[in-house]
């Protein structure tokens, strides 16, 4: 009978410990494992540009020396004199908006392990400008100059926003997404803003 009691008062003593191990932790999971080390998988701050695929890779490389050459033309055109002052406030704007643009993405580069400044890239439909296209903007002047800005950049911008279509529908990364959306909402509006002035010249 003793035997009996001792086995009753075991087994009864097992069933508490197991059910007090299953009460919900701090996390309210009913797991118990609040607290155990490296068990926390809710979402970090590095999350966005950690979990991240090979087409937000190509997003951001090729952007980023997308964007440099649109800053170049930019600065290209601010050295000159005679160029409208709207289109000069343009040039201004893109060299505000694209510079940050640009620290971000390689930023998200080097996190993700690859190398910056890559150069020689094929970006074949991606707008970008030829050496001629460049010495051709380097050499106008006031009214040309800014015609040919305006021209080459709707182009580029063109390019711009079928990239970054092309990361919204392949991206992984949801911080390059975003961005990705952020230029194509942007960079459509600054075209009916060139074409605008463009047709005022």
């Amino acid at each position: 009978m003793n035997i009996r009691l001792i086995a009753l008062a075991s087994g009864a003593l097992l069933t508490a410990t197991a059910l007090a191990g299953c009460t919900p932790g701090p996390s309210g999971d009913g797991s118990g494992m609040g607290n155990m080390p490296g068990m926390d998988h809710s979402s970090s701050t590095d999350a966005a540009t950690s979990d991240h695929n090979h087409a937000d890779v190509t997003f951001a490389m090729e952007m980023v020396a997308h964007h440099q050459q649109a800053i170049e033309m930019s600065d290209t055109l601010l050295n000159k004199q005679g160029v409208d002052a709207q289109v000069t406030g343009l040039a201004q704007k893109i060299k505000a908006a694209q510079q940050p643009e640009i620290d971000t993405m390689n930023g998200w580069l080097r996190a993700w392990g690859q190398e910056t400044g890559m150069s020689g890239m094929n970006m074949d439909g991606s707008g970008m400008m030829s050496q001629q296209d460049m010495d051709a903007l380097t050499a106008a002047s006031g009214t040309e100059a800014s015609r040919l800005f305006l021209t080459q950049m709707i182009q580029h911008h063109e390019g711009a926003i079928t990239m970054a279509a092309a990361e919204t529908e392949k991206g992984q990364a949801t911080d390059a997404v975003a961005l990705a959306k952020k230029i194509v909402t942007a960079q459509t509006a600054e075209i009916a803003e060139m074409k605008k002035l463009l047709a005022s010249l």
